[in-house]
């Protein structure tokens, strides 16, 4: 992390992650393609996501996350930032003539060679399947039905770790301290995801906040009556409610959200441990 001299009172908490491993600040173009802001709006105009809103302009980075380039070696070409997502990117070169995007694992360097193969080596950046990858490896971009691309493990230092094999699955242990199955014919990159440093960065003012596009927060306990079930009262009032509410009167805190019919219930072997045995 890179922490900036306190010349004034909002750097003197600006902590931004050290972009000394990128090589480059310009993407490709061709593999660059314009994005509209939504504003949290649907296709209506209606506002369904709230405190989105404004931003910096972006483009989006065409990315691959599936084994499109099964078989062909391809050559680091640049390690770079993407305003889409928390890790880095890196630009691939292929062999046939082909260039693409892929997500950049911690220690990737340029012109090293990288390669999605069912007989890949187990080397940091290749992609093979599960059944391939032996017990206490770290992966990422994990996919969770087979050529479907990947799903888990996508952002800033996450990764995934090979607990056991069987016979028609891996065990995975997730970030969560979840263990689950996987189909071990699903493909996963080696390594963990770079940025690693990400989760310790402090924006420092909120004007730094709307420039990636988010609004302000108004606690509920500040509004009219009318605008929130904890609004209403002269000065400082107790929330007012037995549980604690949405704006819409929806129960949260502690609410069980999944499904219980959910199709991947049956691949979970231990849930993530729980908050209470952790804080004792």
């Amino acid at each position: 992390m890179k922490r900036r001299k306190p010349s004034t009172f909002s750097q003197r908490f600006h902590d931004v992650v050290d972009f000394s491993v990128l090589t480059t600040s310009k993407p490709k173009k061709s593999l660059t393609i314009g994005k509209n802001s939504t504003a949290g709006r649907n296709s209506q105009g209606r506002l369904t996501s709230r405190h989105m809103g404004g931003g910096h302009k972006k483009q989006y980075r065409v990315m691959s996350f599936g084994q499109e380039k099964l078989n062909i070696p391809g050559k680091v070409k640049s390690i770079e930032y993407d305003p889409n997502r928390s890790c880095f990117i890196a630009l691939i070169s292929y062999k046939d003539g082909a260039w693409a995007y892929v997500l950049a694992p911690e220690g990737l360097k340029i012109n090293e060679t990288i390669v999605c193969s069912d007989s890949a080596p187990l080397k940091l950046g290749n992609r093979l399947q599960l059944k391939y990858i032996p017990a206490g490896q770290f992966v990422h971009n994990v996919e969770v039905r087979p050529l479907e691309g990947g799903k888990l493990a996508r952002g800033a230092g996450n990764y995934l770790q090979v607990v056991s094999q069987e016979e028609r699955y891996t065990d995975v242990k997730m970030p969560s301290g979840e263990v689950r199955k996987i189909l071990n014919n699903c493909f996963a990159s080696v390594g963990q995801l770079s940025n690693i440093e990400h989760k310790m960065m402090q924006l420092g003012k909120a004007g730094r906040s709307r420039w990636m596009g988010t609004r302000p927060e108004v606690r509920g306990k500040v509004m009219n009556a009318k605008d929130h079930p904890y609004g209403g009262g002269e000065g400082r009032n107790q929330r007012g409610t037995k549980r604690p509410k949405t704006k819409w009167g929806k129960v949260t805190g502690g609410h069980k959200t999944r499904k219980p019919k959910k199709y991947s219930n049956s691949l979970i072997l231990s849930r993530r441990p729980s908050r209470k045995k952790n804080k004792k």
